[in-house]
């Protein structure tokens, strides 16, 4: 029995069952008529085994390829071409490929079957439905793959997921020369184009404004950087605070360092969350509700805390847990901000308020105390606000003496670095909508998104490029195919890299860029 893949330029990879009934895998280069055996990459003899090994084979065939898979007689450009004899038989964008695959090895991603990799990168190329995915791989770089391989396929990727997880932290460390003493947590929902509940999927508070459709929730820890490390699948409607612990216990357990402080904005702070993480001996750093505190401390925070830009100070909440304390800032961009939204819900609250229609959402507005009368404007609601314009909160239990209160904010304000990272999953990655809706499909849609984000990251921290010029200029480059009408060969002329992000992307990621 013999089995071929797609070409790898003037190479195949084959797979021949054995007289001992194991699977060989091998490279092959053809010969006029003939194949040659190139490399034996070794014997397979479960279905486990075999994807390695053509993993492999992948590997060392893009290495050792010299023309571009799209065209199966294609030879390197000679140094002079007769063009009088020459025609353009296809425009290809191989680079991009040759670069993205490059990247995920250099992520430490290389040792996964190729169809994952090819689907992560496409992630960031031209992000679409799995089976669209297939139809452009094979459009733009004659990369075939078969439907029935990609479904069953698809939920065996969380098998290598502890794999991924790993070698995110050891490009985090190592790559990226991350330290892992802080970092940051979010969470967002990913939403489903169906109204129907399966084991995820589930309604939930919707970060997408998608409050009636099925949706999940997605755990994140990146780095300072906001590199990822790790990721967990939740319900949908599972409360965000919820999240945090079991997320972080596998981020612990994973980095196997000391504990590291934890960054997260306000949805994060309940009072379980604070004393089981003080319980653990984590300690963190988390925005504060400030509105929900008492009067009694918004009075302290009023009287205290001058109304000059960038003013700080530390205060001691009687209701917090021992040894934790909430940092105050005042800034005058904040409070011009806060003051023009405090207006504007005052005004809605008296419109509302003339017509009786107090309105779901209307700040400002209460009940009456007596059934029958009609609403009236809470004066003493907007009081607390108009004491807490300009005024921003962070509750942590560090102590000043190891981390100033100027340290606290800015370690805080780090959290646009994850709050990016799940904007580029869902503007350039399109993580969302999902059309999947088994468990194991979901999460594994979910897991190739990561190992994208991981490259996308990657190139964006090393280069100082955003994604989306990125991924422009690796298109940019093409390969011209040029047919030899005496000889039928056809040779391949490429443009050289112009941007200075691909330039960059190069010589970062020559070690890896097939010879």
């Amino acid at each position: 029995m013999l089995l071929f893949s797609p070409m790898r330029g003037d190479l195949t990879i084959r797979k021949t069952r054995t007289a001992s009934g194991a699977t060989a895998v091998q490279v092959v280069r053809n010969k006029g008529r003939g194949r040659l055996v190139v490399k034996h990459i070794g014997s397979a003899h479960d279905e486990a085994e075999c994807e390695a090994l053509m993993a492999r084979a992948e590997r060392y065939a893009e290495a050792h390829r010299v023309q571009p898979s799209l065209f199966a007689e294609v030879s390197p450009a000679p140094l002079a071409l007769d063009l009088s004899h020459v025609r353009l038989v296809g425009v290809t964008h191989q680079f991009a490929r040759e670069a993205l695959l490059a990247c995920a090895r250099r992520c430490g991603l290389g040792s996964l079957p190729g169809l994952y990799l090819d689907l992560a990168l496409m992630r960031i190329i031209e992000p679409t439905s799995k089976r669209r995915t297939l139809e452009l791989l094979q459009r733009y770089f004659d990369v075939r793959y078969a439907d029935r391989t990609l479904y069953r396929l698809l939920p065996k990727l969380l098998d290598h997921r502890s794999a991924i997880e790993s070698a995110a932290l050891r490009t985090a460390r190592d790559e990226l020369k991350e330290s892992f003493g802080l970092v940051l947590y979010d969470v967002t929902t990913l939403y489903f184009e169906s109204f129907k509940e399966y084991e995820l999927q589930r309604p939930g508070f919707s970060k997408d404004n998608k409050p009636q459709q099925p949706q999940i929730v997605i755990g994140l820890i990146t780095t300072r950087s906001g590199f990822p490390v790790m990721h967990e699948v939740f319900e949908g409607n599972t409360f965000e605070g919820r999240t945090m612990l079991q997320v972080l216990h596998r981020f612990q357990e994973r980095a196997g360092e000391s504990k590291p402080v934890i960054v997260a904005d306000a949805a994060m702070l309940s009072r379980d969350n604070l004393l089981q993480l003080e319980v653990e001996g984590y300690r963190y750093i988390v925005g504060a509700r400030l509105a929900n505190s008492s009067n009694d401390f918004i009075e302290q925070v009023d009287a205290l805390l001058p109304r000059t830009d960038q003013a700080i100070r530390r205060f001691s909440e009687p209701n917090t847990d021992k040894g934790s304390a909430v940092v105050c800032t005042f800034s005058e961009a904040r409070y011009r901000k806060d003051k023009r939204e405090l207006e504007k819900q005052i005004q809605r609250a008296v419109e509302l308020l003339a017509r009786q229609e107090p309105g779901r959402r209307a700040r400002f507005i209460r009940k009456p105390e007596q059934k029958g009368q009609p609403f009236v404007f809470d004066t003493a609601l907007k009081l607390k606000a108009e004491k807490l314009l300009g005024i921003k909160g962070y509750v942590t239990n560090i102590p000043e003496v190891e981390l100033s209160n100027a340290e606290v904010v800015a370690c805080y304000h780090d959290l646009w670095h994850v709050e990016q990272a799940f904007r580029m999953s869902k503007s350039d990655l399109r993580t969302r909508p999902i059309f999947h809706y088994t468990q194991e499909a979901i999460k594994s849609h979910v897991l190739i998104c990561f190992m994208a984000l991981m490259m996308g990251k990657f190139l964006e921290i090393k280069t100082g490029r955003a994604l989306r010029q990125i991924r422009d200029d690796l298109w940019k480059i093409h390969e011209a195919h040029l047919q030899d009408e005496q000889t039928g060969k056809v040779h391949v002329l490429r443009m050289e890299p112009e941007s200075s992000a691909c330039k960059i992307i190069m010589n970062l990621l020559k070690s890896e860029f097939p010879h």
